[in-house]
């Protein structure tokens, strides 16, 4: 099913520690952060990803950075209607909705049309997380280590082959001194 991931966008700048570093110094940077953490946590999704800021233009405006849609509200519009606005569109074509935001009042809204409401820290943690299949893979590994008793501190080395090797030379002492050796 496709979904549509929602962002309110200054929110999630003004809520993380990543971001709100970067707005002090030029917040167009930390909006530019946010669009590419978006890009590379969505790039191969089939997902509908909105990022919404306030806007202070004559009309709302929209663009699009690859598969993101950047929308700015128009003066006068929160970015939380424009949110709502879309979630209402989003259920009324089918669509599941995700929306990232800590404000309670359009968290509200979003629940109330049967959307999905998730805090910026969850975003922040899937901007952070590994890869699915990557992640997949690792909790598959670690639970066969767990089943067959392995040790969790594994590492590849440990696993070669440690009986010595005949080179060619014969490996004299080292079996005589064990034979003789009885008490």
């Amino acid at each position: 099913m496709e979904w549509d991931i929602l962002v309110d966008g200054y929110n999630v700048i003004k809520n993380n520690l990543m971001f709100r570093s970067l707005e002090y110094k030029n917040f167009a940077e930390a909006r530019n952060l946010l669009i590419r953490q978006l890009k590379n946590r969505y790039r191969s999704t089939c997902h509908r990803v909105i990022v919404v800021f306030d806007g202070n233009g004559a009309d709302e405006q929209v663009s699009h950075d690859d598969h993101i849609r950047i929308v700015y509200s128009r003066y006068g519009e929160t970015a939380d209607s424009v949110i709502v606005r879309l979630v209402t569109e989003a259920r009324q074509a089918g669509r599941r909705v995700e929306m990232y935001s800590d404000d309670g009042e359009i968290r509200a809204s979003v629940i109330e049309q049967k959307g999905g409401v998730q805090t910026t820290r969850q975003l922040m943690a899937q901007f952070n997380a590994a890869p699915r299949d990557v992640a997949q893979r690792s909790s598959h590994r670690q639970a066969m280590r767990r089943l067959y008793g392995l040790d969790p501190a594994y590492k590849a080395e440990d696993e070669q082959d440690n009986t010595p090797r005949q080179t060619g030379r014969r490996r004299k002492g080292k079996a005589r001194h064990h034979r003789h050796h009885k008490h």
